[in-house]
């Protein structure tokens, strides 16, 4: 094995355990590992009620596995702790954990890589903290614990592909909650695991495009001809077989190419929209909610797009799931313009199929850098529009989204005003920024 020729530095990937869970049970002066407790959303759209995270006490207790997904499924045990979501106490604890990073690395050399996970390069840095990169790794653990309360996994690698398999196949299971993988423990770390789909990046759908080609492990993942990964799973599998020899190239500090910039929202109904009305009533909710966000970013769109799908039983009648429908546009930002072009799409599409899911994007964006008046509209109109829409935002702004909402909100099929208290789907806060 050469490696000598790879990129070589520290990285740590660190987990928060059992984020959502760990944060209710510290605000309520629990032990985060030792109080049997589930966050459930009950939200409309949860068909009875999400469960978003379990504790390892409730997991070991009650024998929660990953497939408990639903309030039925749960025990009717008063020892079990079921308490609602709070996304935006979820948000606040990642920054505060981010923020503790930073004293241990660079704010550049800080990558948050989802609400519960982060990067970090401790490649220039480490040396400062402590005499073994263990020994820091368990200084941060400390320094989170002592802060904030909540207990962090870490895993330890020359890159960050390493860091993240040492992550979630050794430090969840290490008494410190500390896992390693090197170049030179490949063979031992990597090419040990048994089950393709603990491995980052591989789903059952690809483990079993692999399996298709004799690979049912890790080892046999390594030493497969590498172009016949290529010719059958594309660019995937180059990055499977690098994977595999715990080999990454990524330079985190490279700045991304971004796709054209879009703005959208979407919604998954309460249950079956059956009544146009019903839909409509949601479909201009939405879409001034993409409006108020576009002027909240000072852009104007000139593509609006239009997502509706049905529901499963009307799926299998019609044959399709659903219809999207795009439209170019005179750019703009306003409800009233938007919402009119988007019940046009709506009406030439739909042919009365029940819908379970609507959702609006904006695309094609620019600068808004001021009013520009269309010709076939009267300016009077349009600037009152604009003012209207300008002094709308300011009060939602300061008072909140349902200090002020359309009448058509509080008709059946509305749901703006639950959406304004929920954050990724479920409660927590105001999504209209």
């Amino acid at each position: 094995m050469f490696f000598d020729q790879e990129p070589h530095g520290v990285f740590f990937l660190i987990d928060n355990k059992s984020f959502y869970s760990s944060c209710e049970a510290v605000a309520r002066g629990l032990n985060p590992l030792k109080v049997p407790l589930v966050v459930l959303s009950e939200a409309k759209n949860t068909t009875g009620g999400l469960i978003l995270a379990t504790s390892p006490e409730a997991k070991q207790l009650f024998h929660l596995k990953a497939n408990v997904s639903r309030k039925r499924d749960l025990p009717n045990d008063p020892r079990l702790w079921v308490v609602p979501p709070r996304m935006n106490l979820y948000i606040q604890r990642n920054l505060q954990i981010n923020q503790i990073f930073h004293q241990f690395a660079s704010e550049k050399e800080v990558w948050p890589y989802s609400i519960d996970e982060s990067i970090l390069d401790m490649t220039h840095s480490w040396r400062l903290f402590g005499n073994s990169i263990r020994e820091v790794a368990r200084l941060i653990q400390k320094t989170v614990r002592q802060k904030l309360g909540l207990y962090t996994t870490v895993g330890i690698g020359d890159n960050p592909v390493q860091a993240k398999l040492a992550l979630d196949n050794y430090a969840k299971h290490d008494h410190e909650l500390i896992g390693e993988i090197h170049y030179e423990t490949v063979p031992d770390k990597i090419w040990s695991i048994t089950e393709l789909t603990d491995v980052w990046g591989i789903g059952p759908r690809m483990a079993k495009r692999l399996n298709r080609l004799q690979i049912h492990n890790m080892y046999e993942l390594a030493h497969t001809n590498p172009y016949l990964l290529q010719q059958n799973l594309g660019v995937i599998g180059s990055q499977l077989f690098a994977t595999a020899w715990g080999v990454d190239r990524t330079r985190l500090t490279e700045p991304i190419k971004t796709k054209e910039a879009s703005l959208g929202n979407s919604q998954v109904l309460p249950r079956d929209y059956l009544t146009q009305n019903e839909i409509e009533t949601v479909i201009k909710e939405i879409g001034e909610q993409v409006a108020a966000r576009l002027r909240h970013h000072h852009k104007l769109a000139a593509c609006l797009s239009l997502s509706v799908g049905f529901s499963y039983a009307a799926a299998e009648t019609d044959g399709r799931n659903g219809f999207h429908q795009a439209l170019k546009i005179e750019p703009t930002n306003d409800n009233q313009a938007l919402t009119k072009q988007l019940l046009w799409l709506f009406r030439k599409s739909w042919d009365g199929q029940a819908v379970r899911n609507i959702g609006v994007y904006s695309s094609k964006l620019s600068p808004d850098t001021g009013q520009q008046l269309n010709l076939f509209e009267s300016p009077l109109n349009q600037i009152q529009h604009s003012k209207l829409n300008q002094v709308i935002d300011d009060i939602h702004r300061r008072f909140g989204f349902t200090k002020l909402v359309y009448a058509t909100s509080l008709l059946p099929g509305g749901t703006a005003i639950e959406r304004a208290t929920l954050v990724g789907g479920h409660n927590g806060g105001n999504s209209y920024e």
